[in-house]
């Protein structure tokens, strides 16, 4: 393949993977096997600084610690496409790549997988060609909002990551993403209540979600709990209800993916455990048995549980602007 490859014109380039694509060229795993492993692991992070993907590769570092193989991180910029960096994986001969979330073409992906070895982490997809590891984010996300409601909260937000970009073609048919999951529960749970929904989205970092946030406790009805779709997002509404003069007994603030500082005695956020590092390591452990033989798929779903701190109290008073 000479993808991004030194030298090469854009005509050159786009001519021969117009072949590619015509012929529906992939090298085979066999073909592979017989250059050599690389013992080499491609680990595809959809960006870096986030807490809990540092949680995901710190499990899978540990876990290949004993073996010869090493990790080779391919983090996406915020405009980048989610193929590009497992491309640029496949290209240089990784003997199995982890891709975490990416938003990808099933279908693709799969073909990806009939060379490469590729375990998914995150998306709720069925495949024949490729494992997946996923919390179980319908549990997860039922735990947060019968935690709130249990608290007495009822005019309860959820802020979550926006989408980058519109919703691809085959969004729905394969699966969806975690934040498309606690997001469905959340609305399920207002309906069944009788309430209105009110869903922000936000960018991945904090201080988007804590902008959000301010304009949120601005107005004429503020929340009285808010479901942050991670922990990122949840310590930029800290930030904001702080800054406000508020606390957990105006504002209930609840995380997902429960990240060290989730833990901090003053920070102290409930948070949903969904084991990061468990991730991680199982998604070793499925490449290293890919690597040895295994062909069938295998669907792994990590249980969640809700770790209840002082962010989030039962409700004693109704904020205003």
């Amino acid at each position: 393949m000479i993808r991004n490859a030194y030298g090469v014109s854009d005509r050159m380039r786009t001519q021969v993977e117009a072949a590619i694509e015509r012929l529906q060229y992939r090298p085979r795993v066999a073909a592979r096997a017989m250059r050599g492993a690389s013992f080499t692991l491609g680990f595809e992070i959809p960006q870096v600084g986030n807490d809990f993907l540092t949680m995901i590769v710190d499990g899978a570092t540990e876990a290949l610690a004993t073996t010869p193989y090493q990790l080779i991180i391919a983090p996406l910029g915020r405009d980048q496409k989610g193929d590009v960096a497992i491309n640029s994986l496949a290209d240089r001969q990784v003997d199995g790549i982890v891709a975490i979330s990416p938003r990808v073409d099933p279908a693709w992906l799969e073909r990806i997988a009939e060379r490469t070895p590729v375990v998914m982490i995150g998306r709720h997809d069925r495949s024949d060609r490729y494992d997946t590891i996923t919390g179980d984010d319908r549990s997860g996300a039922e735990q947060v909002m019968s935690h709130l409601v249990g608290l007495g909260h009822r005019r309860i937000t959820h802020l979550t990551i926006h989408p980058s970009r519109p919703e691809p073609p085959w969004a729905g048919q394969a699966g969806d993403e975690p934040h498309v999951v606690r997001t469905a529960v959340y609305r399920e749970r207002m309906h069944a209540l009788g309430l209105e929904p009110t869903v922000v989205h936000t960018l991945f970092d904090g201080s988007e979600a804590r902008t959000a946030t301010r304009a949120l406790l601005d107005s004429p009805e503020p929340p009285t709990a808010i479901f942050a779709g991670n922990d990122t997002l949840a310590i930029g509404v800290l930030s904001a209800v702080a800054e406000a003069g508020l606390d957990a007994r105006d504002v209930a603030v609840v995380g997902y993916d429960d990240v060290p500082i989730a833990r901090h005695p003053l920070v102290s956020l409930t948070s949903v455990d969904q084991s990061g590092a468990a991730m991680g390591r199982e998604a070793a452990r499925l490449l290293l048995e890919r690597l040895e033989g295994r062909t069938e798929a295998v669907r792994l779903e990590i249980a969640t549980e809700l770790r209840a701190r002082r962010s989030s109290a039962e409700l004693s008073r109704l904020p205003g602007p």
